[in-house]
């Protein structure tokens, strides 16, 4: 339960409360917050999850995963797997079960300012960005253009600004940056110089993580302070579904491990493609996959942070296009949410994403499900919240802003209902009808309990039609872009001390201007 329980006193009057209702609530008495919980939706029974789960098993046991690199094979043999003729690694059920019985249970994602830190343990939930999009989408056109390293920064300062995003892992490629190393280490340049929240970010070749780690470490102010609060994670993409190591990856997460950095072992088959197409088999394979990823992390280094990263999308089986928008993908995620519960492990996968090509109608319903839906699961990370269109092709910043609206709403979901003594409010009715004036408009309790209990838009519209044509009739793309400019026209407060900032630019080709 996430106890919003509140002592409210009477005295005062209404002059105090709205004082009090000027400044803001205390971190435990805001409407929603970081890590709430959920976990009150169960999309499977505990019969299928076990059916899941003896599914996956066999699965390693008898199939196993092929092209591990010659480091992880040593790792894994090590460990206790069997390399096979056939060159595949197979997993015997009591190694896999004993690596769960040991692995990390509660993992903390730390902010550069430790105001933000996130917690994954149980079934706290948290939102923020991710992905791999390739292109802005322009809203004043309606068109797509390639994404920038600007852009990621842009992104991250708005993501600075917004309370329901809660970490920031890398939403877009710089395309303007050929150098896959120099693109790289722009990224993290670009997302650690825009906000002091928990940053996820990817590499491209195992070779470049040593570069990284250097430059976050000077942003760090050295390895030592680094190591003991990583705010950079590895984004990870283990697998090359169906259950095959993506050799370059895996080499990359073993440099990670090593380097104290946190890592999602992210599997991210395709329904009907690269993954069985129904949902069961869908979250069968990638729970496989991340079972086996568990094992090889805890080969490297036993007990390391490692986030249980199952992410199967769907397909639109008429055409072979992405349907990350549909009720499949939403009972994808919450499936897997409760696989990650099952376990007990830190978990995340997308929800939040739309097929839609702009920030309207078809977006709303596309996002607002899966995210209500994975938070619900009790979801620990809930990647791709925020801002992703086009089936993952593209990203938009006035959507990123929309979105933070979007999952407050989803968050107060995620928090519940409460139901104590003060909360079926017996004394309030009994006011109210005996004597009272016979509505709660206005009463001291209801006062009281205005910012607690209630989530409100930042840019919905809630106005009376008479009203919004009064307004001028406000356009929620006009207010989102207005709101973008804002943000953007000052320095972000994550931005790095001059010296630092020369420190690093000497050192790396830093691209975004100074």
């Amino acid at each position: 339960m996430n106890d919003q329980s509140r002592t409210t006193s009477r005295s005062g009057g209404r002059a105090a409360r709205r004082a009090a209702r000027a400044t803001a609530l205390p971190e435990h008495l805001r409407p929603v917050r970081p890590g709430m919980e959920g976990g009150v939706l169960n999309v499977l029974t505990p019969a299928q999850i076990e059916r899941i789960h003896q599914a996956a098993l066999t699965a390693l046991e008898t199939i196993g995963l092929a092209d591990a690199p010659q480091s992880g094979i040593d790792y894994l043999v090590a460990a206790g797997c069997i390399l096979g003729d056939d060159g595949r690694i197979r997993f015997p059920r009591a190694l896999v079960e004993d690596t769960i019985a040991k692995a990390n249970r509660t993992i903390t994602l730390y902010s550069r300012d430790g105001k933000t830190d996130l917690e994954l343990s149980g079934t706290k939930v948290h939102y923020g960005t991710a992905g791999a999009a390739v292109s802005m989408v322009d809203v004043h056109g309606q068109e797509y253009r390639d994404s920038t390293v600007q852009d990621l920064h842009d992104a991250a300062r708005i993501c600075e600004q917004l309370e329901n995003i809660h970490f920031v892992q890398r939403p877009m490629v710089c395309r303007d940056i050929p150098d896959n190393l120099e693109m790289d280490l722009n990224t993290i340049y670009a997302a650690c110089s825009g906000t002091f929240k928990h940053i996820g970010t990817s590499f491209t070749e195992p070779s470049h993580v040593a570069p990284a780690m250097e430059m976050i470490h000077m942003i760090a102010g050295g390895e030592n302070k680094y190591r003991e609060r990583p705010f950079v994670s590895n984004s990870n993409c283990f697998v090359v579904p169906p259950m095959k190591f993506a050799t370059e990856s895996c080499e990359v997460m073993e440099e990670c491990i090593k380097a104290g950095m946190p890592v999602l072992l992210l599997s991210a088959g395709m329904a009907g493609a690269t993954a069985p197409s129904t949902i069961a088999g869908a979250i069968t394979q990638a729970t496989a996959e991340c079972l086996a990823g568990l094992v090889y992390v805890n080969a490297v280094s036993p007990g390391a942070p490692a986030i249980f990263g199952t992410w199967p999308f769907g397909l639109d089986l008429r055409t072979g296009a992405m349907s990350i928008g549909s009720g499949e993908q939403a009972l994808l995620t919450a499936g897997c949410a409760q696989m990650h519960r099952f376990y007990d492990l830190p978990g995340g996968a997308a929800a939040g994403a739309s097929d839609s090509k702009l920030p309207d109608m078809q977006a709303g319903w596309e996002q607002m499900c899966s995210n209500v839906m994975a938070g619900l699961s009790g979801l620990n990370m809930v990647y791709e919240a925020a801002g992703m269109h086009a089936s993952l092709l593209g990203f938009c910043h006035e959507s990123l802003i929309l979105s933070d609206d979007l999952i407050g709403q989803a968050q107060r979901c995620v928090r519940g209902i409460e139901v104590t003594d003060e909360t079926l409010a017996l004394d309030q009715i009994a006011e109210v009808c005996i004597g009272g004036p016979g509505h709660y408009l206005g009463t001291d309790a209801t006062l009281g309990r205005m910012q607690a209990d209630y989530v409100y838009p930042n840019f919905g519209d809630r106005t009376s039609p008479k009203e919004w044509a009064e307004l001028g009739k406000p356009d929620l793309i006009e207010k989102a872009i207005k709101r973008k400019e804002e943000i953007l026209s000052t320095a972000s407060p994550a931005r790095f001390d001059p010296l630092l900032d020369a420190e690093i630019r000497e050192k790396f080709n830093i691209h975004l201007p100074s």
